[in-house]
């Protein structure tokens, strides 16, 4: 009974965004359908090299400027290949045609922004993007449906895995 009534309390005090952020994760983690994994990975190339042309606009401090010019390169690449997995009729899937509104809306309050504010916010949105896409990818490489888009996630990890590396030294 004491159990019981701890756990429930525990329960009430946990704000309902953060269950729902920690599903949001859980369901990568259990296996992600191909169609999930695509549209995924497309919104943040896109977001990766807009965002990082953005920052290339705006001359930010040497570390984050040479990070975006690799940003831009780097991320062009992954569009590419996973286009080509998807014409080639290896991945079936849509490709999204734009960003979904969460990644307009970073993208927004970039661009809304100027000098210090600015590098700290680039720096920040592609230390978050790249956790994210380092689990997204993990995830995939091991637990996914498409097994030449499953090939292709665990090729890619180590790059995103540098990636992250680097955004995390970012100042």
């Amino acid at each position: 009974m004491v159990q019981k009534s701890t756990w429930s309390g525990v329960m009430q005090r946990i704000p309902a965004v953060v269950l729902a952020s920690s599903l949001f994760w859980i369901g990568p983690a259990l296996g992600q359908s191909t169609d999930e994994f695509v549209r995924r990975v497309a919104i943040s190339d896109m977001f990766e090299v807009e965002s990082s042309q953005l920052a290339l606009t705006k001359k930010p401090d040497r570390d984050t400027s040479a990070f975006a010019k690799r940003m831009v390169k780097d991320h062009t690449n992954t569009t590419k290949e996973l286009k080509t997995l998807v014409e080639t009729g290896k991945v079936k899937a849509q490709l999204p045609s734009q960003m979904d509104a969460e990644h307009n809306k970073k993208l927004d309050d970039l661009r809304a922004l100027e000098g210090k504010p600015f590098d700290a916010a680039y720096d920040q949105a592609q230390r978050e993007g790249h956790e994210q896409a380092v689990a997204l990818f993990e995830s995939y490489a091991k637990n996914g449906e498409n097994a030449d888009l499953k090939k292709w996630a665990g090729k890619t990890l180590p790059h995103l895995k540098m990636h992250l590396s680097m955004a995390q030294k970012l100042k």
